[in-house]
């Protein structure tokens, strides 16, 4: 069999400083790819400019108008002629052997659609100890057939299981380009928010066989900033994604309880964030959003406080932060 071919888009807005890196690691790759097509997502730094003098010879620029990553992967995607397509976000980094490992799990089983690697996080250049797939609740894997070392293939569906837990990322993705069109590429319905492929995603999990390298082949860089706020508006950007494909997509209506049981727990689990954070007035909205399986104590409590007046509310949740604490205290010990 041939080896089929690989195209790799890449997305970027205003990515000067950390792009080279991520071009870098991809022309290193062991398998070079047939083609490296940037997107430049309207930038109004020199982003473009950048990759013209630098890297003109090995990667194709593509200017288009800011539109956002859902809009700019397309736009790629159109453009891009391999048997495979390659995404990679403009500061993530790839292992020289991802392209290679993605080619081995097509040998092994040609008939995939989609498969992601797995990753680590990577903060001040330092990789994470864990991976994302480790974080996966139990019986995740389960299913999985290898098909050679560190490459497995689902050969049902797992959106249900990703309705729960997302270990997919755009930039630890390949697909069979011609699969991917005709599925209609990124989902833009759900707008520009940040993690809105999350849509996307799930329609791949729909689809089998669907392929995994258990290998954390790609780094992702985080940046400064408030963690607990990240987690917060990630759980309700998901959230949020996860209304609107229920909504959009007749295929999901026999999950209607498993999303709808997803929805309430991230919203939960962002509420009591914004708590501890003392964003009140997000605390009112999101209990606005709550379902009442998880309006009960003590998140009841929380939501009052919330909307009591500044002088009142100090005590009440000082009170209410300490019972938590106490709480968890006795979880932990088992007393």
């Amino acid at each position: 069999m041939v080896d089929r071919r690989f195209s790799v888009v890449v997305t970027a807005y205003n990515q000067r400083g950390l792009l080279p890196d991520t071009l870098d690691a991809i022309l290193a790759q062991s398998v070079m790819p047939h083609e490296v097509v940037l997107v430049d997502d309207g930038s109004t730094d020199d982003t473009g400019r950048m990759v013209e003098d630098r890297y003109g010879q090995h990667v194709r620029l593509m200017r288009v108008a800011n539109g956002g990553d859902l809009a700019a992967r397309n736009a790629g995607l159109a453009r891009v002629t391999g048997d495979l397509v390659a995404f990679c976000d403009s500061d993530h980094l790839w292992q020289p052997d991802f392209l290679a490992h993605m080619a081995a799990l097509w040998r092994a089983e040609p008939r995939i659609g989609a498969a992601f690697a797995d990753f680590r996080l990577l903060r001040d250049d330092a990789p994470a100890a864990g991976t994302k797939f480790d974080d996966a609740p139990a019986g995740f894997w389960s299913g999985l057939r290898a098909v050679g070392p560190g490459l497995a293939v689902f050969d049902a569906t797992v959106v249900e299981r990703v309705i729960g837990f997302q270990p997919f990322l755009p930039s630890c993705m390949v697909v069979e380009r011609s699969f991917f069109v005709g599925l209609g590429g990124w989902d833009v319905s759900v707008g520009r928010m940040v993690g809105a492929d999350l849509a996307t995603i799930l329609l791949l999990a729909e689809q089998a066989p669907f392929g995994v390298v258990r290998k954390p082949l790609v780094a992702i860089r985080k940046h400064d900033g408030d963690q607990s706020s990240d987690v917060q508006a990630m759980h309700l950007r998901d959230a949020a994604i996860l209304e609107h494909v229920l909504a959009r997509r007749p295929s999901m209506a026999e999950l209607r309880p498993v999303i709808e049981a997803s929805m309430a727990r991230r919203r939960a689990e962002a509420l009591d964030l914004a708590f501890a954070r003392g964003d009140h007035t997000a605390v009112m909205n999101i209990w606005r959003q709550l379902p009442k399986a998880v309006r009960a104590w003590p998140r009841w409590a929380k939501a009052q406080s919330a909307a009591l007046p500044s002088a009142l509310r100090k005590p009440v949740v000082r009170g209410l932060l300490a019972l938590g604490a106490w709480r968890e205290s006795v979880g932990r010990t088992g007393g």
